[in-house]
């Protein structure tokens, strides 16, 4: 496996893994417990209701991490990111670059434009620039923006979501982009990390994982549905936002909806129901959630997953060349 990562970044993670940024779920305490995890933890700038939290956040998560970092300079603490929505959706874009330029988060993830202008923002001071994407179209036009990384939103990721196949996708990526690559979409294990280098990605997104851990914002109801529910609850629709995107579908029956009948996004904006509020999404990674843990407690079961696994297959390996010398 080919490692295209800066150092910067492997030299301090435990597992290439990146708590993805989930809207109304993802808070400072969750991005530092999963750096001091040795993970990289990541929110979306959204998610800080106004400009000033927005700051408070940067500013917490910056001083927390230095002082972690000062205190225990040999233990292995991930580097944040911040995703950031570039296209008229987000009124205080300009305002989040200026503070983007104050806080150098290390990696910045962004959706939904065009992502030149941040990365010129970001390069300056030697941070990385990912652009998710769910077509071949849309990454071809982020690597002409000039970003450092894709990332593949592959169908049966939480939240909005594409709906192509993880290996297809990044087999199609790989023809004319060999720089840093995050998949997501369904990942909840450490087998699943370790597959995903496999296919020649560098990185992956995990979200519904972490959404019932005990640092994230989610409500109790929310993180209870989580455990109980399974692949079958999940529900693709664009209803809700107009962009189509996984929810959980007892969520959306609770909210007194019809799941096999929702009509179209404009008939639901109609209703003045807030989607994302009580129509909760989540991931076909869902299965994995089995009770509500701390960031931590996950990142542990994902390593030991991760090294059983990688053990099992070098035994596989050794197993093969010793049968292919015996014979020969």
């Amino acid at each position: 496996m080919k490692n295209r990562l800066p150092s910067w970044i492997s030299e301090h993670i435990v597992l290439p893994v990146i708590t993805a940024p989930m809207f109304l779920v993802s808070n400072p305490e969750m991005v530092i417990a999963a750096c001091k995890s040795g993970v990289i933890g990541s929110f979306p700038s959204l998610n800080a209701r106004t400009v000033d939290t927005l700051t408070e956040w940067m500013s917490t998560i910056s001083q927390e991490l230095a002082h972690c970092k000062a205190a225990e300079p040999t233990k292995k603490i991930a580097p944040w990111a911040i995703n950031i929505v570039i296209r008229h959706l987000n009124n205080r874009l300009e305002e989040e670059l200026e503070l983007i330029k104050k806080y150098q988060p290390p990696l910045v993830f962004t959706a939904l434009g065009n992502p030149a202008p941040v990365v010129e923002i970001v390069h300056a001071y030697g941070g990385i620039v990912f652009s998710d994407v769910t077509t071949v179209y849309h990454a071809k036009k982020a690597v002409q923006s000039g970003v450092d990384g894709l990332i593949l939103v592959c169908g049966g990721a939480g939240g909005h979501a594409g709906t192509l196949n993880h290996f297809a996708f990044v087999s199609a990526i790989r023809e004319f982009w060999d720089g840093i690559t995050i998949l997501a979409g369904g990942i909840a294990n450490g087998q699943d990390i370790l597959a995903a280098q496999a296919i020649d990605t560098d990185l992956v997104y995990m979200g519904t994982r972490f959404i019932a851990s005990a640092e994230s914002n989610a409500g109790e109801e929310y993180k209870q549905m989580l455990i109980d529910s399974t692949i079958e609850d999940i529900l693709y629709t664009s209803t809700f936002s107009g962009i189509p995107a996984n929810y959980l579908e007892p969520s959306i029956i609770n909210e007194g909806l019809n799941p096999d009948d929702l009509g179209s996004h404009a008939d639901f904006a109609k209703t003045g129901r807030k989607a994302w509020k009580n129509v909760w999404s989540a991931g076909h990674g869902v299965g994995r959630t089995k009770s509500i843990q701390t960031v931590s407690e996950i990142v542990g079961e994902l390593q030991t997953e991760y090294d059983q696994t990688l053990t099992a297959l070098q035994q596989v390996s050794h197993t093969r060349t010793h049968l292919n010398t015996s014979m020969s």
